[in-house]
């Protein structure tokens, strides 16, 4: 027998019971991991973990690369599932992965993602050097502090000596966040909120923005949530949960592999600024042109794939 008693919840409700259900799994995988850990790495030691002054002890690096893959499954990746199940009874459907994307679309989402970095890289700029009023000070040193912080974990686990090493970053900073990630802002929140609106447009940027303030990284919050804005036109213009999981995976990786890179002097570090220096503004305005150009053809290819809104909710 069917379990259909959340069904017919209006997206109100539908929001807060999600987030309970996100707070839910979050907090029962934290629990069950830190148990698992503790034979192995003891009481004292997770009491004790700091994550800003010891990330030069591999020890440490490795035991928050442990909890960042456990939060990955346990509040992106397990929750959508449970929520399509008592939504709509089958999580395929719901979350548009039954929809297969063809090569063409892949290889459009390939170039798009290296054509977008130099404007990604400007709009990135831009936001770095926003300035706050003095009055609020306070706030601007609390973003700035957070910013750092999380700079500094973000290149403890990206600074790898290995392949395997690296291999592993791809799978816990690029395939991960790209399933997860997707499956609950495109898959989840973004149905909820343009079910909620009526509207396609105000559920992608909606969404969009409630992933970008998530990362709590507020000097990268516009091109994080344009990326979003990306991630939810592809979703809604291919009717496919797969097309956003391969783009965000993709910008994920090259990321990942550009740092690699770098550290091993493979290639020069110059190539992040692309784009956000003075020298190279005009290679952000032909990557924004070359953007909507490829987004144009994804959807065209993709034509009669677009998810629409019928009788108030999405099909």
């Amino acid at each position: 027998m069917a379990f259909t008693a959340f069904r017919d919840m209006k997206p109100f409700p539908q929001l807060m019971f999600s987030m309970f259900v996100i707070l839910v799994s979050f907090l029962i995988f934290m629990i069950i991991s830190i148990l698992v850990a503790m034979p192995f790495i003891g009481i004292d030691s997770l009491m004790n973990l700091s994550t800003i002054n010891e990330m030069t002890d591999p020890k440490t690096i490795n035991v928050l690369k442990y909890f960042q893959v456990v939060q990955a499954v346990g509040l992106f990746i397990v929750p959508p599932l449970i929520l399509g199940w008592l939504y709509y009874g089958k999580i395929s459907e719901y979350l548009y992965l039954k929809k297969s994307i063809n090569s063409v679309s892949i290889l459009l989402i390939f170039v798009l993602m290296l054509f977008a970095a130099p404007f990604v890289n400007f709009v990135g700029e831009l936001n770095a050097n926003m300035n706050f009023p003095e009055w609020l000070s306070g706030v601007e040193q609390w973003m700035t502090n957070a910013e750092e912080n999380a700079e500094i974990i973000t290149k403890a686990f990206l600074k790898v000596d290995t392949t395997g090493g690296l291999l592993f970053n791809i799978f816990m900073i690029a395939l991960l966040p790209a399933i997860g990630e997707e499956l609950l802002f495109r898959g989840v929140i973004q149905r909820i909120f343009t079910n909620w609106t009526r509207s396609n447009n105000w559920g992608i940027w909606i969404s969009a923005i409630l992933f970008s303030a998530l990362h709590m990284q507020f000097y990268g919050f516009i091109p994080r949530m344009l990326l979003g804005v990306l991630f939810g036109y592809m979703l809604v213009w291919s009717g496919s949960m797969w097309l956003p999981m391969v783009a965000h995976f993709l910008n994920n990786t090259f990321a990942v592999i550009g740092y690699f890179l770098i550290d091993k002097n493979l290639i020069q570090p110059e190539i992040e600024n692309i784009g956000s220096t003075s020298e190279s503004y005009y290679m952000a305005i032909i990557s924004f042109g070359l953007v909507l150009v490829f987004m144009l053809m994804i959807k065209r290819q993709n034509k009669g794939n677009q998810i629409k809104i019928r009788k108030n909710r999405l099909i």
